[in-house]
Order: C-alpha cells, then sequence, then structure tokens
C-alpha cells in the first residue's frame, strides 16, 4: 500500500533561545492543575508516529521508552529514529518535555519514525506498521500530527485495532482550513471516526484560520505559536494542528493516571475518550470548527464550584 503522507504544519518559527518554565500552551489548558495533584503522566506510554526525535535533547532523553525506524532513512536501520525535519522532537517536546515543561513531564515516549527526510514525507505502509509496531509495545496512546487526502483501507484497520486494544489514537485534524465552518476539509486518518480529532486554536481562543472543519472534530486545543524542543538541544514555535495534536495526547496521560487511581481499576478507551470529552469548554463556534471545545483539564472543577455556588444560595 502506497501512498504519500505529510506533516501537518501549518508555519515554523525562529529558533527561541529564552525558553520559560511552562509554554502557554500547557497552561492554557490547565495543565500544572493537575499536577498539583500529583499527576504528571507516571506510567503512561505515548507512541509518537512521526519523522523520529533527538532523544538526546536534554529535555526529553529521560523520558524516552525506546523507538523504531519505519522509514528508508539511514538506509532503513530500525534502530535508528534521527529526526531530520524537527518536528517530530517538536511533537514529542510539547507531550512530555521535562525541564522547559510538557503537558505530562513524566509520560514515556515510544519514537516511531514514519516520516522521513528534511521534508517529512511517507508512505501509508509506514504508518501502518507503526501503528502496528506501537500496538505490540503496549502504549496507552498513539499520536499522529501527519496526514494525507486519501483514505486507506489498510491505515483504517490499523487504527480500528489500536481501538480494540484499548489504545487512545490521537490525530491532527489538518491544516487546509477556510475559516468557514459550512465547508468540510476532510485528512486522513484525522478524520475517521475512530480517532480522536484535534483541531488548532490561538491563545486568544479563536479557531486558527488554517485549522479544518467537518463533522468527524472532536476538541481543538492550542496549535499557534507553539514553543517546543527541536533537534540540538534548542527550542523553536511552529503553528499547526500538528501542535495541537500532542497536547490533547499529554492531557490523556494525565487524565489516564488520575481517573486510574480514582476508579481503582483500568479505564477503556471509550472511558478514556468521556473523561477527555468532560474536560472541554465549548466558545459558541460552529461544532465542525471546535468540535466538543476547548481542551480546559479543569472544566469538572469549575462545574462543581458552579454547583456548589447554587447550593448555597
Amino acid at each position: 500500500m502506497r501512498g504519500q503522507v505529510r506533516l501537518l504544519p501549518h508555519k515554523y518559527g525562529p529558533v527561541v533561545k529564552n525558553v520559560k518554565t511552562n509554554s502557554e500552551g500547557v497552561e492554557m489548558i490547565q495543565a500544572p492543575k493537575i499536577w498539583e495533584k500529583g499527576v504528571r503522566g507516571r506510567g503512561i506510554t505515548i507512541a509518537v508516529l512521526d519523522t523520529g526525535c533527538d532523544i538526546n535533547h536534554p529535555d526529553l532523553r529521560g523520558n524516552i521508552a525506546g523507538g523504531r525506524n519505519f522509514t528508508t532513512d539511514d538506509n532503513g536501520d530500525q534502530n535508528r529514529v534521527t529526526d531530520y525535519h524537527g518536528h517530530g522532537t517538536h511533537v514529542a517536546g510539547t507531550i512530555a518535555a521535562s525541564k522547559y515543561v510538557g503537558v505530562a513531564p513524566q509520560a514515556k515516549i515510544l519514537v516511531v519514525k514514519v516520516l522521513a527526510g528534511d521534508t517529512g514525507s511517507g508512505e501509508y505502509d509506514w504508518i501502518v506498521k507503526g501503528i502496528l509496531y506501537a500496538i505490540e509495545q503496549k502504549v496507552d496512546v498513539i499520536s499522529m500530527s501527519l496526514g494525507g487526502p486519501s483514505d486507506h483501507s489498510e491505515l483504517r484497520k490499523a487504527v480500528k485495532k489500536a481501538v480494540a486494544n484499548q489504545i487512545s489514537v490521537v490525530c491532527a485534524a489538518g491544516n487546509e482550513g477556510d475559516q468557514d465552518g459550512g465547508t468540510s476539509e476532510y485528512s486522513y486518518p484525522g478524520s475517521y471516526n475512530e480517532v480522536i480529532s484535534v483541531g488548532s486554536v490561538g491563545f486568544n481562543r479563536a479557531s486558527s484560520p488554517f485549522s479544518n472543519s467537518n463533522n468527524e472534530l472532536d476538541l481543538v486545543a492550542p496549535g499557534e505559536r507553539i514553543v517546543s524542543t527541536i533537534p540540538g538541544g534548542e527550542y523553536a514555535a511552529f503553528s499547526g494542528t500538528s501542535m495541537a495534536t500532542p497536547h490533547v495526547s499529554g492531557a490523556l496521560a494525565l487524565i489516564k493516571e488520575l481517573e486510574e487511581k480514582e476508579f481503582d481499576r483500568t479505564l477503556t478507551e471509550a472511558e478514556l475518550y468521556a473523561q477527555l470529552i468532560k474536560r472541554t469548554i465549548p466558545y459558541g463556534n460552529p461544532k465542525t470548527l471546535e468540535g466538543n471545545g476547548l481542551l480546559y483539564l479543569t472544566a469538572p472543577d469549575l462545574l462543581r464550584d458552579a454547583a456548589e455556588g447554587d447550593s448555597e444560595e
């Protein structure tokens, strides 16, 4: 099964020299409030299917759980996951960077290289093999900030197998948007009903002009000018639904750790999805542009506080 797949960044930014402790995106989704509960993604493994990763980046090397190369880079050496593009390292940092803190700074990253070269192109069969490998490794979440225009049956079959194995599959919605919620732009695997499809918003909470709109969108997260890790121990700001996606992948690690402590059992993929959607806030945009709303990890606390306030009146 051949066919080209592409990265889903909208725009790359300059190298950032002076980084803060937390990124604006991490703050915006309220991840630090969950850390205060002693929850940082410990025991959760997220497979990042992308361009590889700088596994020696100071902010990432302590959280790398291994990896596999399914591309033709480095003569197809399956043990080399070198990131020649930067995209995969950036995504991994948003999920689990430990210093310039990612959403789930104690989660583990399984690096699954399915996109090659400095252009980040790939083939559908590389992604299918990457998904199947992630399933074999018994990861908790699969994160894919990539997509193509075609629906491939083997790709969807692999996604379904992951979900059947209780693995949450998080995918970027795509960057072909026209700011019109009445039109639909589809990218695959992001448009499969089985995946958690993520659109992008800016820090002003407005829908990003590039973010795809369609009836498969599940939620939105910060995706503009997101600062994260890049190869060489550096940091840069990228924009795109690619950058929104790892915010959700990392959030799932936090939610899974938190809720499984509360329930005292393993949650199913469907239960974890329900817990994720409980942590969204709608902003009045068409559902095709925001799905269930903006990822906001403390949304249940807001509802509880409001209910308690009503009962006191």
